[in-house]
């Protein structure tokens, strides 16, 4: 897979991004590799109730973002967790 398609794939499902991660183009795609995993592990906390709603809604939110700047081929972090560094 190539840049784009690596990028967009990640941001459609836990199991996207790990097809992504282990078929596509690693290096080229790593920064939304990476806001995807980030976007995926911190909306697990969204199961907390009442707070966690709220969180989740936050998460979609972030994951539209992410999903558009990925169609768009941009490097746009997402607001409060997009500078979190998971994949080196």
């Amino acid at each position: 897979m190539d840049k784009k398609t690596t990028s967009i794939v990640a941001y459609l499902t836990w199991v996207g991004l790990l097809v992504a991660y282990l078929a596509g183009d690693k290096e080229g795609a790593k920064f939304h590799l990476n806001q995807a995993l980030v976007i995926f592990l911190f909306s697990l906390a969204s199961v907390v109730p009442f707070i966690g709603w709220i969180w989740g809604l936050f998460m979609v939110v972030c994951w539209i973002m992410g999903f558009v700047a990925a169609i768009q081929q941009e490097e746009k972090e997402v607001p409060l967790i997009g500078k979190i560094k998971i994949l080196k």
